[in-house]
């Protein structure tokens, strides 16, 4: 079944890469911090490091050959959905890996989707069955089937996380050790899912 949203086309609108870097820019520079609570001041500082972290890895990152060689197989027409939010740390750290993947074949479209404005489509790809967790990638054929997911996060950053949950760290200490983790990681772990991701769709495909 070919989902609304795809038949609306609201996918096929969404922001290039550079689109939705320039809308964070646009709201970190416009944003009125005194008008904002804690919580929403806590989230802009958050969004600012977040399109720090970004910018380093968009400048910095050189795919791998595996990986350019296996992005380099798709044949068809594609469109990736990523749906985020500026404040998403996760997003941070692979949405820039994944925009750089999307560039190294013609047929890779990515558009970028924010989630809290498409809670319709979030809910269509929750985490569990219940976490609207981000960043989510779906990814869809020319006619809106549905090819292959994924996100929201790493498997090993994830069994970072519930190690550092399971200890009874607080949630800014573990998610200080994520980004280190991220940092140390240089895109190694998000190059080895993909390649493995995108292996199998090659093949199922290969077999239809």
């Amino acid at each position: 079944m070919i989902k609304e949203f795809f038949v609306e086309r609201r996918l096929h609108n969404g922001y290039t890469f550079e689109e939705y870097t320039e809308l964070v820019d646009k709201y970190i520079e416009t944003a009125d911090l005194a008008t904002m609570n804690d919580f929403d001041k806590a989230l802009y500082e958050t969004t600012k490091l977040n399109q720090h972290r970004s910018r380093r890895i968009n400048k910095t990152y050189v795919p791998d050959n595996e990986l350019i060689e296996v992005i380099k197989q798709i044949d068809e027409k594609q469109i990736w959905m990523v749906i985020t939010e500026g404040w998403c740390g996760d997003s941070a750290q692979t949405l820039p890996y994944i925009a750089i993947m999307a560039r190294l074949n013609s047929n890779i479209d990515l558009r970028i989707l924010e989630r809290d404005k498409n809670p319709d489509i979030m809910e269509q790809y929750l985490t569990n069955g219940k976490l609207r967790s981000i960043p989510k990638l779906v990814a869809f054929d020319e006619s809106g089937k549905e090819l292959f997911q994924w996100g929201p996060r790493l498997e090993e950053a994830q069994t970072l996380v519930d190690r550092l949950k399971a200890e009874g760290m607080k949630k800014k200490e573990f998610t200080e050790k994520l980004h280190l983790w991220y940092g140390r990681n240089r895109g190694k772990n998000i190059e080895l899912e993909f390649i493995e991701l995108l292996r199998k769709y090659l093949i199922e495909k290969a077999e239809v």
